[in-house]
């Protein structure tokens, strides 16, 4: 039986693990303890989100929907590897699952089918979302997966369990079909092999964030729509788009690169929804070319920087 970790605990076991943590909000305070305990825990679940776009992935982790409030995790996993803590305490992840797995995990052994829904996993795991559509065909990068492994092993460590102290919601909860496509039998051997082990010595390197150059987007911005076909004269436009598809302005195949009248009018929309009524004639604040505030803004949502 182990209480939860301190939230500044939770945060110095996950970095001292050598994990990349952004810290979102007032995560320390973001729970659902009104609704019932949190604790003893037993455990780490890992879940997969079936979003796609990191900003759009955490900012759904931290509020929830409609009909399920956030936090919905204590972390999100997004593909580059960073950890987003996004709430501390009891959080809406686990749901009701099987007693029987409970008892398994408790005693670190291997678990039973899971074949009932009686009991409150949200008590009793920490919870980390990972980034990925759940389809089993989205990839989870090798950073991401890294990423999992170093998380798992950071509770695991500071409570002081072993490997099967981790268990994915489809284990958990009938029905569930989470974090598909994460090959465990791998994720339990390298949590193990790092058990094993002291914590890493050096942090993770940060994920190099990209550039985007304003004046090549501009010129692209202007002088795309006009060229035949959908040629490429500025790298950066991708990074744009992508995050353009994120905010939901922008078809996804649209995405290549080719700053074309499709990429105009989505970034229009982009600038219309920070500027309410502004003018989308050339030359207003929403006519589709980016300008340095706008695209900050952009940036500072989707991770990217901006130079003139």
């Amino acid at each position: 039986m182990a209480s939860p970790m301190s939230a500044s605990s939770f945060l110095k076991a996950l970095e001292g693990e050598g994990l990349v943590v952004v810290q979102v909000g007032d995560w320390r305070d973001h729970n659902r303890n009104h609704k019932g305990p949190w604790g003893p825990v037993h455990g780490v679940m890992i879940h997969h989100t079936v979003t796609k776009g990191s900003a759009r992935t955490v900012e759904i982790c931290r509020k929830g929907y409609s009909g399920l409030p956030g936090p919905l995790c204590h972390g999100v996993i997004t593909k580059d590897g960073r950890v987003h803590l996004v709430g501390y305490g009891r959080a809406n992840h686990a749901g009701l699952g099987d007693p029987d797995v409970l008892q398994a995990v408790i005693a670190e052994r291997a678990l039973p089918a899971d074949n009932q829904a009686s009991t409150d996993g949200n008590r009793h795991f920490y919870g980390f979302e990972c980034e990925n559509l759940g389809d089993g065909e989205d990839p989870w990068p090798p950073e991401q997966v890294e990423a999992i492994v170093r998380a798992i092993t950071a509770i695991c460590r500071h409570h002081g369990w072993n490997a099967r102290s981790a268990l994915r919601h489809l284990d958990w909860q009938p029905g569930k079909v989470d974090p598909r496509g994460l090959d465990w039998d791998d994720i339990e051997r390298r949590v193990a092999k790092r058990l094993g082990s002291k914590p890493s010595a050096q942090p993770r390197p940060t994920p190099s964030r990209p550039v985007v150059d304003l004046s090549e987007l501009v010129k692209a911005a202007r002088t795309n729509p006009g060229m035949r076909g959908t040629p490429v004269t500025y790298s950066g436009t991708r990074t744009v788009e992508a995050a353009l598809v994120d905010e939901g302005l922008l078809a996804s195949k649209r995405l290549d690169g080719h700053f074309g009248s499709d990429t105009v009018d989505a970034y229009s929309r982009w600038q219309l929804r920070l500027y309410p009524g502004s003018s989308t004639k050339p030359g207003g604040a929403a006519d589709g070319i980016p300008g340095k505030e706008s695209l900050v803004k952009l940036g500072q949502r989707h991770g990217f920087d901006v130079r003139n």
